[in-house]
């Protein structure tokens, strides 16, 4: 099994400006690392992660992975491609076999293994991590409504800021099938939530919502990051 890791972004709203977004640290790691810990942690040891700003950055952290006992590539964007775009320019990595996406500035504790089992289990093509923001844990996420009908089928996915109080909100953990890139456009910016998932659902492919209770933080404000400390300091108790 691969991932993608997502990890171009600026973190402006961070008033970061010498470092990617994922690379700031939290609890002493990056995120970017808690993510690629968590991923090793479900035995997913073959990562690309997905860079544009300063990439060699993250490149001279964390090599070709050896350290962590993974193997780590790189695929570099010449201009923003968007989540989806992104993997796209990265097709060379999957070989026909199903693949995760994380998004790299997220800081999560959600069970891989249990979501890879349901996607299976349910034959989907893509299978979204869900949460409802109500009940899980969660800061900084975009928002969206998203919602499902019987057997966890997604029929509506609007992504954006603002819209989740009612539905479940993306966690920004994806799992889904080879074929599913033939339907992302090349060479061109799109996005997973705002282009694809919704186009996918229009053409009646079935996308199933995995649900979880896990904690989702998006460190994308200072308030985020002091929440996310405060997570990892009492999951070490």
């Amino acid at each position: 099994m691969k991932a993608f890791i997502l990890a171009g972004g600026f973190g402006k709203r961070l008033n970061i400006e010498n470092i990617p977004k994922p690379m700031y640290e939290v609890a002493g790691k990056p995120i970017l690392e808690h993510n690629i810990l968590l991923l090793k942690k479900h035995n997913i040891k073959d990562i690309c992660v997905l860079v544009y700003h300063l990439p060699e950055v993250i490149k001279n952290y964390f090599g070709n992975g050896d350290k962590w006992n993974i193997n780590i590539q790189y695929s570099l964007e010449n201009k923003p491609l968007g989540t989806s775009g992104a993997v796209k320019n990265a097709e060379w990595f999957i070989k026909n076999e199903r693949f995760f996406v994380i998004y790299g500035d997220n800081y999560t504790n959600l069970n891989l293994s249990e979501m890879l089992d349901f996607h299976i289990s349910q034959n989907s093509k893509v299978t979204i991590a869900l949460f409802n923001p109500k009940e899980a844990l969660n800061s900084g996420i975009a928002g969206g409504v998203i919602k499902i009908t019987g057997n966890n089928v997604i029929d509506s996915f609007i992504e954006g800021r603002g819209n989740s109080i009612e539905g479940y909100v993306n966690a920004g953990v994806y799992i889904l099938e080879p074929d599913i890139l033939n339907m992302i456009p090349n060479n061109a910016a799109s996005d997973f939530g705002k282009d694809i998932f919704p186009e996918l659902i229009s053409k009646g492919i079935i996308i199933k919502g995995y649900l979880t209770d896990s904690f989702v933080l998006a460190i994308d404000t200072k308030e985020a990051l002091a929440t996310a400390e405060e997570i990892i300091q009492k999951e070490k108790i």
